[in-house]
């Protein structure tokens, strides 16, 4: 490894620490959803309002970010450099997290939402910031992989996020204990904040560039020039994406529990080794994808092709004997991760078909989950993170390429999509309250035949530009 790989990583490594925070909290609000629903007496649609407090602060930050911006006759992250703002947002987030104090204390769910939104505000910041500074640490023919690679680390804090919180609310597995106490999400929370100050002041010394290097590669032509990011097809079509992608992935899992509770029995304490087994999915998913980000020999690839994911696996298994579940049910899944890895190896490492191949094994997933019963509708839907593991990398590679000096307005643009993740899970929660909870999987099947779609759509658009995948990607090994 030369010096200047050497130097990349290092500078990596530090960065995707506020991944792992991402996928924690997020993760988390899956199983504050049933407790909250059960606490406050609330409907599946009015519990899906903390995806939604959470989601739309994306949006909200976004806003703001442009709007001072705009005011300031100049790009703000440009002016006060990458590594105080993602400073900035992790304080942000840890305002955020002061006020589940007062709110658990007085048994307040509009103060918890408050304090989600802030949590999101903060993280906002931090997203516009980490992703193309994750793609640009690197050349682009691995510009997606990085991302999964990152995506990994958030996946591992998703996959422990929902077995602490349960662990705070209800003790340890083997516990009898099914009461719902919102004053125990307190003290995780206010240790959150504290973890968020300390990687703030971490980061503010790393080795992060202030100033990275331009993001993407870009034909020279005339299309450099555009004065917005919004003049870019590619872009545009892509916000739609993320707004699908990141609506699915999580109306998925926080659809789940109430569709375990009221259709097959569970305990509201006995579903978090499910969440965390469906967030532990993207983990396997982004671990096999960020093989090709190491540039190993062929042979190698192809062994870490089937190592990865079942190391991840591995993961999820112990994390959950150390919380002292019952693993019995988890082992017939790795049958499952056969179909992630052909379908991974089918895509050669090409965004747009490996959207297209993902979206479409989604589609199928939630199709099993809706007409079946039992274990295999679980694992149906747990599938679906396998399937979702890549997409962001994907559809957020393919939104920004092309855009050159526009890139930092275009991930601000993607970034103001992630509210999909509230809306979308909304959406299927009055589904289900007007229907029936398994059925209103049918809106994340829709949401999945739009990213097939875009696929399709932004492999000619790019062509069109100069900007050829399978020649990167293939000029990259």
């Amino acid at each position: 490894m030369s010096t200047d790989q050497q130097t990349k990583w290092s500078q990596f490594i530090p960065l995707v620490t506020v991944f792992f925070f991402w996928g924690f909290v997020a993760a988390s609000n899956d199983i504050l959803i049933p407790v909250f629903k059960k606490a406050f007496d609330l409907t599946q649609g009015q519990s899906q309002l903390v995806s939604v407090a959470f989601y739309v602060a994306y949006t909200v930050g976004s806003l703001i970010y442009m709007g001072i911006s705009y005011l300031t006759k100049g790009d703000i992250i440009n002016r006060i450099g990458y590594k105080n703002a993602l400073a900035l947002g992790l304080t942000i987030s840890a305002l955020g997290t002061l006020l589940f104090y007062p709110a658990a204390n007085n048994g307040s769910f509009p103060l918890m939402l408050s304090g989600l939104f802030i949590v999101g505000l903060g993280f906002s910041l931090q997203q516009t910031v980490a992703n193309p500074l994750a793609i640009a640490l690197g050349p682009i023919s691995t510009g997606s992989q990085r991302l999964t690679m990152a995506g990994g680390i958030n996946n591992f804090g998703t996959t422990i996020g929902p077995l602490i919180v349960s662990f705070a609310i209800f003790g340890s597995a083997a516990s009898a204990n099914t009461d719902v106490s919102i004053e125990s999400v307190k003290i995780p929370y206010l240790i959150l904040g504290a973890a968020f100050i300390l990687v703030a002041i971490f980061l503010k010394f790393s080795s992060l560039p202030d100033q990275p290097e331009t993001v993407v590669e870009v034909a020279e032509d005339v299309k450099s020039s555009r004065k917005s990011a919004l003049h870019y097809p590619q872009l545009i079509l892509g916000m739609i994406g993320i707004f699908v992608y990141v609506g699915v992935e999580v109306s998925t899992a926080s659809n789940l529990p109430d569709y375990m509770q009221s259709k097959l029995g569970f305990e509201t304490k006995d579903i978090a080794p499910y969440i965390s087994l469906y967030w532990a999915s993207l983990m396997i998913g982004r671990w096999t994808g960020a093989v090709e980000a190491f540039n190993a020999s062929a042979s190698m690839e192809k062994i870490l092709k089937f190592l990865a994911p079942y190391l991840a696996f591995g993961v999820f298994l112990l994390v959950n004997a150390i919380a002292k579940h019952d693993l019995t049910p988890f082992y017939v899944y790795a049958l499952v991760i056969v179909v992630l890895i052909a379908a991974d190896i089918a895509s050669k490492g090409n965004p747009a078909r490996m959207l297209l191949i993902f979206s479409t094994l989604g589609i199928t997933a939630l199709l099993i989950g809706m007409f079946t019963s039992g274990m295999v509708s679980v694992y149906a839907f747990t599938s679906v993170g396998l399937f979702c593991s890549t997409l962001w990398p994907c559809i957020f590679t393919l939104a920004i390429s092309g855009l050159g000096k526009n890139t930092n307005q275009g991930s601000n643009f993607l970034i103001m999509m992630i509210m999909g993740g509230g809306i979308v899970s909304w959406l299927q929660g009055m589904v289900a309250d007007s229907t029936h909870i398994q059925f209103s999987y049918i809106v994340g099947v829709i949401c999945f035949a739009y990213l097939a779609f875009y696929a399709w759509r932004v492999s000619g658009i790019l062509k069109a530009q100069g900007i050829d995948f399978d020649k990167k990607v293939s000029g990259g090994h």
